[in-house]
């Protein structure tokens, strides 16, 4: 048995696919649902949703008048491209030797720690469109963009260069004895309240599903008035005061969702960080808001037309490609895709700043 016949690029497509934790699925893949297209260039266009506008009267027999169509904006962006590698070294390719014997109890443990490596890369690259699809859905100090840079390359894209989204969209609590920080004065309920009319009142339609990390629920939890509404509504004695009581209650008084999204992510220094910040509210539709579009990278655009490609496809867009070299004698193991989101519903979310 060759390690060529065990690892290849179908076979870590496979196991990555039967590995227990993958089917636990990111936020924003339910928000931004994946699609594939050719080549590198995405387009798409956001369109207004407002009020709608009444039909001007006519004259039987004469010319139909012309509607302009109101706030419909085509984006153009080149998508970003990711790329990395792991090596299984000439040293490792000694211990893989004892996987050809297959009666050898350490086959098994070699072949994990190899899975692991290219599982690594492949998690690594899941990462990168949930960054973008949580900064899309945080505009801190009203922001709608993407922003990663790391390696010398840098990656900014701009959703609302005009500032009309954070004109109408967008709102910050200045009032210290307002923001969320101050439980013995702040109002959460009524902020969300406010910013729900706001954007009802904009668009002619009410968000659905309210957006915040843990720690902006627990200042939210923590306001003395939101204590004493869920209370109110559990006259028990000795009632326990939880978190699943304050989101039933949010959802009770609002007729909303809420979505309490704390998963994190090691960044390319290797820091800690959460995919949602904190301090700031995102209310939105609870369907679709656009869509997660990768595009074909160069190992599955240049490879695949190789007879002997060793290419697969995971999620989507992801590219994993094994490659042998002679000299030194190295497995090459890389992950990449070119991938962006698009926000098409952007104008029917409305971002709320609370500290």
């Amino acid at each position: 048995m060759k390690l060529s016949d065990v690892y290849n690029a179908e076979t870590i497509g496979l196991n990555y696919s039967e590995a227990g934790s993958n089917p636990i699925p990111y936020l924003g893949e339910g928000l931004f649902p994946s699609k594939k297209k050719a080549g590198l260039d995405l387009k798409w266009v956001k369109g207004h949703k407002g009020l709608p506008i009444s039909l001007a009267p006519s004259n039987f027999d004469s010319a139909s008048r012309f509607r302009d169509r109101v706030g419909v904006t085509v984006n153009e962006s080149e998508m970003p491209f990711f790329r990395e590698s792991m090596l299984i070294k000439e040293k490792d390719e000694q211990e893989i030797l004892r996987v050809e014997d297959s009666n050898d109890p350490y086959a098994i443990e070699v072949l994990n720690n190899i899975f692991n490596d290219s599982q690594t890369l492949i998690d690594g690259a899941k990462v990168v469109p949930e960054r973008m699809r949580m900064q899309l859905l945080a505009p801190l100090n009203g922001k709608v963009g993407i922003e990663i840079s790391a390696n010398g390359v840098d990656y900014t894209y701009n959703y609302d260069p005009n500032g009309d989204w954070k004109s109408k969209h967008y709102a910050k609590i200045e009032t210290e004895t307002d923001k969320w920080d101050a439980p013995e004065t702040c109002d959460p309920i009524k902020n969300l309240e406010d910013a729900m009319d706001a954007q009802e009142e904009e668009s002619g339609d009410r968000p659905a599903l309210i957006l915040m990390s843990k720690a902006t629920f627990n200042k939210l939890k923590a306001s003395k008035k939101v204590q004493s509404g869920v209370l109110a509504q559990n006259t028990t004695a000795n009632v326990n005061y939880t978190s699943a009581r304050v989101e039933s209650y949010i959802e009770e008084e609002l007729n909303v969702s809420v979505a309490v999204y704390n998963k994190k992510f090691k960044d390319e220094s290797g820091k800690a960080k959460n995919f949602y910040p904190d301090n700031i509210v995102m209310l939105m539709p609870a369907s679709d808001l656009g869509s997660t579009w990768f595009g074909t990278t160069p190992e599955e655009r240049t490879l695949k037309s190789k007879a002997d490609a060793n290419v697969s496809i995971v999620e989507t867009g992801i590219a994993v490609s094994v490659t042998i070299k002679d000299d030194p004698v190295q497995t090459k193991t890389t992950a990449s895709e070119i991938v962006l989101p698009s926000f098409e519903r952007m104008d029917e979310c409305y971002g709320l700043e609370v500290c």
